[in-house]
């Protein structure tokens, strides 16, 4: 907070700095900031607190910067936000901004990805209280999850492709990564009117454990079993109710989620 009121009155700017109290505060305080007419909003957290605010402004509101400070970070990392707060809060409020797309599943948005499977089990993990936080944190939580996690069934249906597996991981891109690096999307891009469809099939579970490297040096596509599909829209089918994560969020969701992409809905200040 003392931050970020510095950067502002270090530039004669006039602006409100608000700390978050609890989960959805950050969306209800985008909220009225559109309703003000506001003309910059800036998140500062994860990928969670920037999913709050990305979900406020889109379709007309104020444009959304942001300041990293998650577990992950996967969209900031990606758009090359700075590092250091003061740079990064400088940078929203010069820039000219720009319109990237907004993703949707059942009826929650997403700006970096969304995903069924091992990584939603990991993101409900993670968000339990009690859990470690970090980056270490997340990485135990996922080798268990690896050695542990049985994979489902799926049926996904999108206008170019129909694909029946039992998959380890469905993810939805709009971004190419899931944070620290570890990119599940290569050839994402948050401005082409599309998202990219990646499924996972399981062929055994060590080859799915000795895979993992590849999320580190944009070889996803060479993982036995790896199928990427650009797509519009798509709708996933289970014979169970499916968890499913938004930007790191989990969501309990029914045995069919409808998928689709919103060109240009969100304007961000980079």
């Amino acid at each position: 907070m003392r931050t970020a009121n510095a950067v502002l009155a270090a530039r004669r700017i006039d602006g409100e700095v608000h700390v978050t109290e609890r989960p959805g505060h950050a969306r209800e305080l985008a909220a009225a900031a559109a309703r003000r007419g506001d003309r910059l909003v800036i998140a500062w957290g994860g990928d969670g607190t920037i999913n709050e605010v990305a979900s406020a402004l889109a379709f007309g509101g104020p444009a959304l910067g942001m300041v990293a400070a998650g577990s992950g970070n996967g969209l900031a990392r990606e758009l090359g936000v700075p590092r250091r707060a003061e740079d990064a809060i400088g940078h929203a409020l010069d820039a000219v901004p720009r319109a990237i797309d907004v993703g949707a599943i059942g009826d929650r948005l997403f700006v970096n990805l969304a995903g069924i499977g091992v990584d939603a089990h990991v993101a409900s993990q993670f968000n339990r209280p009690g859990h470690r936080r970090g980056f270490l944190g997340y990485i135990g939580i996922t080798i268990r999850t690896l050695r542990e996690y049985v994979p489902v069934r799926y049926r996904i249906t999108a206008p170019n492709c129909t694909i029946e597996t039992r998959a380890v991981l469905v993810t939805l891109a709009n971004s190419a990564q899931f944070g620290n690096g570890a990119r599940i999307a290569p050839g994402a891009r948050v401005d082409d009117g599309l998202l990219d469809l990646v499924v996972v099939e399981e062929r055994s579970r060590m080859r799915t454990i000795f895979s993992v490297p590849r999320l580190f040096n944009d070889t996803v596509a060479r993982i036995p079993g790896c199928r990427i599909e650009k797509i519009r829209e798509a709708t996933i089918e289970a014979d169970q109710p499916m968890t499913f994560q938004v930007d790191g969020e989990p969501v309990d969701g029914g045995t069919s989620l409808h998928a689709r992409v919103h060109p240009g809905a969100l304007r961000i200040a980079l």
